[in-house]
C-alpha cells in the first residue's frame, strides 16, 4: 500500500489576525506517512496517548552523500514536538515527498508550510 499523504496547512502570514486551523492526522502505522515537500515545512507531532511513542523522519543523501534521519525520537504522553523547517536538500525523496512515521496511532501529525 502507498504511504498516507498528510494535508499541509499554509501558515497565514503576519497580516492575518484570524489564524488558521492546523489539520492533524492520525499516524498510519501500517503504511506510514508522507507529505509534499516545499523546503519550508514544519512537522508538528502530538502524542494523544498515555505512553511514550517514537517518531522517525527519513533523510536522503545530500550532495556530499551524508544522511541523518530523525530516528525514533521519543514523544512523551500528551506532548507536542515540532521539527523543521525541513529544507529540500537531505529530506526530499525521489517522489517529491518527505517520509515520516510514528510507532503508534496515538501520534497525530500536522504539516505547516511557512510562507
Amino acid at each position: 500500500m502507498p504511504r498516507t499523504t498528510l494535508t499541509t496547512t499554509t501558515a497565514p502570514g503576519s497580516n492575518n489576525y484570524a489564524g488558521v486551523a492546523l489539520t492533524m492526522t492520525v499516524a498510519d502505522v501500517g503504511n506510514l506517512n508522507d507529505f509534499v515537500a516545499s523546503g519550508k515545512d514544519l512537522i508538528v507531532a502530538h502524542n494523544t496517548g498515555a505512553s511514550t511513542y517514537t517518531i522517525t523522519v527519513t533523510s536522503v543523501a545530500d550532495p556530499y552523500g551524508r544522511t541523518k534521519d530523525i530516528s525514533a525520537v521519543n514523544i512523551t504522553a500528551g506532548a507536542y514536538m515540532v521539527f523543521g523547517p525541513l529544507e529540500v536538500t537531505g529530506w526530499l525523496q525521489t517522489d517529491g515527498k518527505v517520509y515520516l512515521q510514528a510507532n503508534n496511532a496515538s501520534v497525530k501529525f500536522g504539516i505547516v508550510r511557512l510562507s
